[in-house]
């Protein structure tokens, strides 16, 4: 018998597989998403929808964590196939829905054209009377149970997490790093926080994490990638790195290789900590599976940096 109540995760497919997590919450038979993936991820996303045995009428709800294209890039063609849905967004998020021009200049700015294409390709309007904008404590109602929008700023100041009461657990896009499931030990998961570019604070960073925490969540589900527990101890792990990372980038600033210190601290930061967790290979492993987000934290580091001079 199926789980009226069940949550699925589903692999956008964004990249590789086990990278890009959305999931579809059920409730009496209606139904929410939350992230959804780029562009080229919506038909993977829709098939994944239909899997489930969920009539893609009874989805009622789109609900982006924040913007940025790997939580949202899909969700003008979702919205579009998913008649009864409607868009729940960030307000400062909202406007670049409605109008996602600039996201798509600075995504092909960031990534160039090719793989803007391979990517993103198929970014289509939000119709604006299907988007809702989340306040902070926005309640979105999915048939009795209710999802709580928490505004959770430090990766991106349009991030909201999303707190299911019925399973005392969060969805928390970004704001409660990444940890790949290729990295778990007899230890549990291994993370380390994300600071892409371009709106890293680690002040709201670690005020967020203390506000997911707060609330003694059972787990967290995350967008790269699943599910965690032992919460606790995943947010120590967050907070320690949030200082150690900022004191790498402060150690680089000024030097003409800025960049490539950073990525080099963060590599070294990462692979003794993945090591002291008893990941085999830590050097080997810490390159391959987190080497494009050691770039893009680096990046995002490098931003914060420049904010911090002005």
């Amino acid at each position: 018998m199926h789980d009226r109540n069940a949550i699925t995760i589903i692999d956008t497919g964004y990249v590789r597989p086990g990278l890009c997590a959305a999931y579809l919450v059920e409730s009496a038979g209606r139904a929410a998403l939350i992230d959804c993936g780029t562009a080229t991820c919506a038909q993977t996303v829709l098939d994944a929808i239909d899997a489930a045995g969920v009539p893609r009428d009874a989805v009622d709800w789109l609900l982006v964590t924040h913007v940025h294209l790997d939580h949202a890039g899909a969700a003008g063609p979702l919205i579009r196939a998913l008649p009864n849905a409607r868009l729940v967004v960030h307000p400062r998020g909202a406007p670049h829905m409605i109008d996602p021009t600039k996201l798509i200049a600075g995504a092909k700015a960031v990534y160039g054209e090719a793989m803007f294409e391979r990517d993103h390709a198929g970014m289509l309007p939000v119709a604006e009377d299907r988007v809702v904008v989340a306040e902070d404590a926005h309640v979105v109602e999915l048939a009795g149970r209710p999802l709580l929008c928490i505004d959770t700023p430090g990766h991106a100041l349009h991030h909201y997490s999303v707190w299911d009461a019925a399973t005392r657990s969060w969805f928390a896009g970004d704001t409660f790093g990444l940890s790949y499931r290729e990295l778990d030990t007899s230890t549990g998961a291994f993370t380390v926080p994300t600071t892409s570019p371009v709106q890293f604070d680690p002040d709201q960073m670690h005020a967020s994490i203390d506000k997911l925490l707060a609330t003694s969540p059972v787990s967290i589900r995350i967008a790269h990638y699943g599910e965690v527990t032992g919460c606790e101890r995943l947010a120590a792990d967050l907070h320690v790195q949030i200082d150690a990372m900022v004191t790498i980038a402060q150690a680089a600033q000024g030097h003409d290789d800025r960049h490539a210190r950073i990525v080099d601290g963060l590599t070294q930061l990462y692979t003794a900590r993945a090591a002291a967790h008893g990941i085999d290979d830590a050097a080997a492993r810490v390159h391959g599976i987190l080497g494009g987000d050691i770039v893009l934290n680096a990046q995002g580091l490098e931003v914060w940096l420049d904010r911090q001079a002005r």
